[in-house]
């Protein structure tokens, strides 16, 4: 099949003038949330590779701050490092779904409260050497409390956090967590931002 590309509209990309060409995109294994791709890339010299590609159906993840500026984290279990992480609400985006909508659906799903502000925060790939899984993380404020639903599949337990902690928790190596440490980063930097 013909290579597909999936950088949203909206990611400004520099221009390079010769970058390698996909030639051939082929299924290896097609999961739930992601599969697995092999590409035949072909280079400006004329070699060729096989290059190996995880597409992932796209996510959504949530800075939720209460009123005492406290962060919401869930810990879970994660079977790619075998640990339970300290992480930021996230998912994956339901078919007709918005980024936004997604990250609001997980708020209330994860940690049960809606928000009456939500705004966007950050936009990054998790992994681009090896994945186009891309991410949008919203910041929820203004929140009012309904009801938690988790996923048949999920299991967690919903913590709060004041944001020097969360920053030491990451300088500690404590969280690991890739958009959780992006998230509470650029948090920290539009506060500061903010009061400058």
């Amino acid at each position: 099949m013909p290579c597909k590309t999936k950088t949203p509209k909206s990611i400004k990309t520099p221009e390079i003038p010769d970058i390698p060409k996909c030639l051939e995109e082929k299924t290896v294994h097609e999961g739930k949330i992601l599969s697995f791709r092999e590409l035949t890339m072909e280079f400006p010299s004329g070699n060729t590779a096989k290059w190996d590609l995880v597409r992932h159906h796209g996510a959504a993840a949530v800075v939720a701050v209460d009123s005492d500026g406290k962060l919401f984290m869930v810990k879970q279990y994660r079977p790619g490092c075998d640990r339970v992480t300290v992480e930021i609400p996230a998912g994956c985006i339901n078919p007709g779904e918005t980024r936004r909508d997604a990250a609001a659906r997980e708020l209330e799903e994860e940690i049960g409260y809606k928000a009456n502000d939500i705004s966007l925060l950050l936009k990054y790939y998790s992994a681009a050497a090896y994945s186009d899984e891309y991410i949008e993380i919203f910041l929820a404020r203004d929140l009012v409390k309904t009801r938690q639903h988790l996923d048949e599949d999920e299991d967690l337990t919903v913590y709060k956090y004041d944001l020097n902690t969360l920053v030491k928790m990451i300088l500690d190596c404590e969280i690991q967590d890739s958009k959780t440490i992006a998230a509470v980063l650029a948090y920290k930097a539009k506060l500061e931002n903010m009061n400058n």
